[in-house]
């Protein structure tokens, strides 16, 4: 998004294509950021908001790249379903992936002409005016994927209050049948007759000048973490699923419950490093982030349940950034969080509690936590579907499938690939501040792409006239 805005604010049209039904990614299911604690709504709602209200930024929603070609250099638009040359954005979680659009002259490579797969939503995005009536008469219920299924949605829903589209979108898959139809309750109740049950997918080529990467992460899942019960036990969840407990938007207002009975646990323990820095059964690598979100998290634990206690599973504590140290210590000194140094060995249920084995590797003694909540912080890896992106812009990843620019030190933006730039955590795990920056570097290389080659556009035109 913040790429996005950079470039339209500097005159330039942008098309934000994205997987998924809304914008804003992972940061609109947290509930504060760190160090600072402020209301992660409050910092991303102006921004999403911007975004969709711009009048440079077309919005692409429920959608994906399926193909990049490079035009060459001098060739001008092609066709006449050219319509001036336009560069790309990819931003947010999934694969998610975006263009922007710009004049035919922007890139010196040419540009690229992309074809995108617009998957319907079943509404019309200009005629729902987002009352919700649709979702009220629906009679299906699923599990919420915003909410990380602690909660439940229609089949007919809205991501959450704040989602930019401000539009419900059908979900084929949980409805109970399209083709034919076997319900029709939503139509039936949407009173500006948004609802189109017969919306197509649409396949849109457009020819890009750049394109900017940025398609996020997912939390890993595999067995590091389904080794402490993850996946099957209700008390045991990962790190997101407890911001949306403390999240005022989320399923229960803000109030920290466990699943299994939705009392309040009074002793929680966190384990750090749930597949991260375990090259046997997880990643090699540290998620960085882990660290910090999880002394966020004791600290707004403690805030909501001052006579609960808080225990900290970890190998060390990295701690890299402006004030991180001093939070990650304000959580021990002020809130009494307990950090035990080393790893979790087991984790199972028992009596209503979930047993944690452990040892501290300072004392050489053994640990046993009858906890009422387990955390894990899971590895941040790549986002479904970022190889093939990469595959599509010939773009290189590691081992782990990150991007990896063509000299991290000193162009760690750029892809290698003229004209591709890359933003965020797509390149591995990364902090809020970090990718914004990394975004509007890359809007900047972009800018800087674009004004070079209208210089050049002015020398030919001035050589023309001089000719003449």
């Amino acid at each position: 998004m913040q790429a996005a805005l950079d470039i339209a604010n500097a005159g330039f049209e942008v098309v934000l294509v994205e997987r998924e039904p809304s914008i804003g990614g992972h940061m609109a299911q947290l509930s504060e950021t760190f160090p600072t604690l402020d209301c992660s709504q409050c910092i991303l709602t102006p921004r999403t908001v911007e975004v969709g209200q711009h009048p440079n930024i077309h919005l692409l929603m429920l959608s994906e790249v399926i193909g990049v070609e490079p035009i060459p250099p001098d060739c001008g638009p092609a066709g006449a379903g050219a319509r001036g040359s336009e560069s790309a954005v990819r931003t947010d979680r999934g694969g998610s992936e975006s263009a922007v659009r710009t004049d035919r002259r922007g890139s010196e490579s040419g540009g690229f002409r992309v074809r995108i797969l617009r998957h319907p939503r079943y509404v019309i995005e200009e005629k729902c005016t987002a009352c919700g009536d649709c979702a009220k008469a629906c009679p299906v219920i699923v599990p919420n994927e915003f909410d990380r299924g602690l909660a439940a949605r229609r089949a007919i829903y809205m991501p959450h209050p704040q989602a930019v589209p401000a539009v419900y979108r059908l979900d084929s898959d949980a409805c109970m049948g399209l083709f034919p139809l076997a319900c029709g309750k939503c139509a039936e109740a949407c009173q500006a007759q948004a609802i189109d049950y017969d919306m197509p997918p649409e396949i849109i080529e457009m020819d890009v000048g750049a394109i900017v990467v940025a398609t996020g992460y997912e939390l890993y899942q595999d067995e590091a973490v389904q080794a402490y019960t993850y996946m099957s036990h209700p008390n045991v969840m990962d790190g997101l699923e407890f911001e949306r407990l403390l999240s005022a938007s989320g399923p229960t207002g803000g109030k920290i419950i466990r699943p299994s009975d939705r009392k309040v646990p009074k002793e929680v323990v966190f384990i750090q490093c749930a597949g991260s820095r375990n090259p046997e059964h997880g990643v090699s690598y540290c998620s960085k982030i882990c660290c910090m979100y999880t002394a966020k998290h004791a600290i707004l634990y403690k805030h909501r349940v001052p006579d609960g206690q808080v225990y900290v599973f970890y190998i060390d504590i990295r701690a890299g950034g402006k004030g991180y140290e001093e939070f990650v210590t304000r959580a021990m000194e002020e809130d009494d969080t307990v950090y035990i140094r080393g790893r979790v060995s087991k984790v199972f249920p028992t009596d209503g509690k979930v047993m944690v084995w452990g040892v501290d590797t300072l004392t050489g003694s053994k640990v046993e936590i009858a906890a009422d909540l387990v955390v894990v912080a899971a590895a941040i890896v790549p986002s479904e579907g970022s190889r093939r992106v990469a595959q599509l812009l010939g773009v290189s990843v590691d081992e782990f499938g990150f991007y990896t620019p063509v000299d991290a030190e000193m162009t760690p933006i750029e892809s290698g690939i003229p004209g591709v730039f890359l933003a965020g955590a797509c390149m591995g795990p990364q902090d809020i501040p970090e990718t914004v920056a990394q975004a509007s570097g890359a809007a900047a290389k972009v800018l800087v792409l674009f004004g070079a080659a209208r210089e050049r556009e002015k020398d030919k035109e001035l050589g023309v006239a001089s000719n003449a």
